[in-house]
């Protein structure tokens, strides 16, 4: 982690939402969301995640550092915001039922976002049932979940299956701590699913999108 990243960790902790978004403003260099996102807040909250599981934080801490995050990404995003890029593919981002870890999840809204494509952010402990009617009835290019924990793969599992087979049949991004630890070639059809361990990588993936590669091309 670097002192950037410790510096911030410390500032959610003592939940000062300002001190947060005016350390952030002297550390980017300009509009920068992928040094933000995936540099300076992901390893702090992976920090604080951390700190929770050593019990040297409370958990009352942790949902304090939590909403201060969830506010510097909504401030970050409000500041940055622009119509310029047309709207073009859709996607459907949320976590799995039971999964309620989510900063990560508005992140890649956020990179989603910035790339042009319409974009549903459905939030955190989503289930599957409304999972597959919200499908069905906006029918997104791409869903996009995430799970933290090895006792949700189960559902992630069960949840890439049922939504590969809707009528839209959508690609499906795999992202979360788990994501890298999956394989789902029994859920969905061969190139259908693409397991996304970091935001760097999906910033990646979505410039070559825009340079006229085909989302069905990319993840076959």
């Amino acid at each position: 982690m670097t002192d950037y990243a410790k510096q911030l960790t410390d500032l959610l902790l003592r939940g000062d939402e300002q001190a947060a978004i005016s350390y952030i403003d002297g550390v980017l260099a300009g509009n920068d969301r992928l040094t933000l996102y995936e540099d300076l807040l992901t390893p702090a909250m992976i920090r604080i995640g951390e700190l929770w599981e050593q019990n040297e934080i409370t958990v009352a801490d942790e949902h304090l550092a939590t909403a201060v995050c969830d506010y510097v990404i909504s401030d970050y995003e409000y500041r940055s915001s622009s119509d310029d890029a047309p709207d073009r593919k859709k996607v459907m981002l949320f976590g799995v039922e039971g999964e309620e870890h989510y900063i990560g999840l508005k992140m890649a809204a956020a990179v989603f976002q910035e790339f042009g494509w319409r974009v549903r952010y459905l939030g955190p402990n989503l289930p599957l049932r409304h999972a597959e009617t919200a499908v069905n009835a906006w029918q997104p290019d791409v869903v996009a979940m995430s799970a933290a924990l090895s006792y949700r793969l189960p559902i992630l599992r069960k949840s890439v299956q049922v939504l590969a087979n809707t009528d839209c049949r959508p690609s499906i991004v795999i992202g979360g701590r788990m994501a890298p630890h999956a394989s789902f070639t029994e859920e969905a059809a061969p190139g259908q699913v693409l397991v996304m361990p970091n935001l760097r990588e999906l910033h990646e993936w979505l410039a070559a999108e825009g340079k006229g590669a085909s989302v069905k091309h990319v993840l076959s």
